[in-house]
């Protein structure tokens, strides 16, 4: 069922007319009875067709269990007084998702919430499809949430295990946030609702294991920063060898080269300063 519109007419001629019957009707019941409740009636239907609408809101008619329409103009409205009206808000909302405890896409228990801001686009959809669309709302953004953490590693030390390099909850916010917004918008099409942005509101490793993965963490990036330090030594050793042969300022055997780079390389990598001695004597002691 798609939406259609329904137009209707400006109230306040028939407000006007309305009153006027039913003022009629009342001097003139007191001369014709039946004719003046008769005028009064009709006043009183006429009156029973008026309805107001607000800005950025719409108002579903129905006619004995058909559909008939759905009005949007603003202001005061008249339509069939035997029509069925269901008022619906356009505006936009906000769906501050609850902290879901879910797995990751290698297992590992983490705590995740989305916040989603959305409106109703089609109002037949949102009023015939569903049983309740803001329920609905509610329901297929926590499955959405709770699929797209179940599809994806929560840190790029995670993702080194998995086969295929990909995106990660927590370093690809953009595009999870976008493959987010594709997912509820697919999802709440069904019930005539747009989503106009979608987001990851909070993301951490749940409680239970929060403390494991701090330290992992931090021994991860202790060998990166270790890792990086002797590539920097070995590069450095490389360069003082090579410059030691081309300018022909000493000449070493294998062994003192061998020593050189090992002194060079603790002087380079130590975690604290080292305190050098100094041959006073000849070159080789």
């Amino acid at each position: 069922m798609n939406e259609k519109e329904l137009n209707s007419v400006s109230g306040y001629l028939h407000l006007g007319i309305g009153l006027i019957m039913m003022i009629i009707g009342a001097g003139v019941a007191t001369k014709a009875a039946i004719l003046g409740v008769l005028i009064s009636v009709i006043g009183a239907i006429l009156l029973k067709g008026l309805f107001v609408v607000n800005p950025n809101e719409a108002v579903v008619t129905m006619f004995f269990g058909d559909y008939m329409g759905t009005m949007k103009q603003g202001g005061l409205r008249w339509v069939n007084p035997l029509f069925g009206r269901k008022k619906i808000s356009l505006r936009a909302r906000n769906l501050n998702g609850q902290k879901l405890k879910v797995n990751d896409k290698l297992g590992n228990p983490i705590e995740i919430a989305a916040v989603v801001v959305w409106r109703v686009g089609d109002t037949a959809k949102a009023s015939f499809e569903v049983d309740d669309y803001t329920k609905y709302v509610e329901i297929q953004s926590e499955a959405a949430v709770r699929h797209l953490a179940g599809v994806y590693a929560y840190d790029t030390m995670e993702a080194e295990e998995v086969e295929v390099p990909e995106f990660t909850l927590r370093d690809g916010s953009g595009k999870i946030n976008e493959m987010l917004e594709a997912e509820l918008t697919e999802r709440l099409s069904r019930a005539g609702v747009d989503v106009l942005e979608a987001r990851i509101s909070h993301l951490a490793y749940a409680p239970e294991i929060a403390g494991a993965m701090l330290q992992r963490q931090q021994a991860s990036a202790v060998v990166a920063a270790r890792r990086q330090i002797v590539n920097g030594a070995v590069g450095m050793v490389d360069m003082a060898l090579a410059m030691l042969s081309e300018k022909g300022i000493v000449t070493l055997d294998e062994e003192r080269k061998a020593a050189m780079v090992c002194n060079l390389l603790v002087v380079l990598c130590g975690e604290k300063s080292v305190t050098p001695v100094l041959n006073a004597g000849t070159l080789y002691p």
